[in-house]
């Protein structure tokens, strides 16, 4: 199974679900709200567009753990501010709806054709084209729990790309408790939600949140 296909189009799935009530909803990141955080995927698509016909001839120097910058607060995004001025912009929801569908579906269909094996370059990294779009994997997963977190009636992300996901953080962080689902590693994990008493003692000496961006 292609988990960037598989966790990309469960997303876009999710955002067709939305009523028009709900892009006034918060979202799960911190500061913007369900239609912040779905503009955000329009530029995350375009992202994916623009990297893969962005062929690369020097050797591959990152992979989909090392494409993260890590650390352990959030850090400010240059482009928060223009994100929300943006999703304002659009007016009704069905147009930021109808654009986020529209370049997402061709993201995907850009991956399905692209080479595998052929080497691309973003932000002054070279990947395999695999690595990059198993990189994607966690964005298109982690916004898609950021998209339903105060949205219960909304699907979330498919079980296999959450299991990568956490597979993922565990790679950089260390294990996390096995008895937590992989959703909790992933919220606990990116400070997504805070521990509870009993779930910050099974940490032990892991310094969380590990923030990925």
């Amino acid at each position: 199974m292609d988990l960037f296909s598989l966790a990309l189009g469960a997303l876009l799935e999710a955002v067709g679900e939305l009523t028009d009530d709900d892009f006034d909803r918060p979202s799960g990141c911190d500061g913007w709200l369900v239609r912040d955080l779905v503009c955000h995927l329009v530029i995350d698509a375009q992202d994916v567009l623009i990297t893969l016909v962005t062929p690369a001839t020097d050797p591959v120097t990152h992979d989909e753990v090392t494409y993260w910058k890590v650390s352990h607060e959030p850090a400010d995004d240059p482009l928060a501010a223009l994100t929300r001025r943006l999703a304002a912009a659009y007016g009704e929801p069905w147009m930021l709806k109808h654009h986020v569908d529209d370049v997402g579906r061709a993201a995907a269909r850009a991956a399905g054709l692209a080479d595998r094996t052929l080497a691309v370059t973003t932000q002054d990294m070279v990947l395999s084209t695999s690595g990059y779009l198993s990189a994607y994997v966690w964005e298109w997963t982690l916004h898609h729990l950021d998209l339903v977190r105060h949205l219960p009636h909304v699907a979330g992300p498919p079980g296999q790309a959450v299991a990568r996901c956490r597979e993922v953080l565990e790679r950089i962080a260390g294990p996390f408790p096995a008895s937590w689902s992989d959703v909790d590693v992933l919220l606990v994990g990116t400070g997504r939600r805070a521990p509870t008493e009993s779930e910050r003692a099974g940490l032990g000496a892991l310094e969380i949140p590990y923030v990925l961006g």
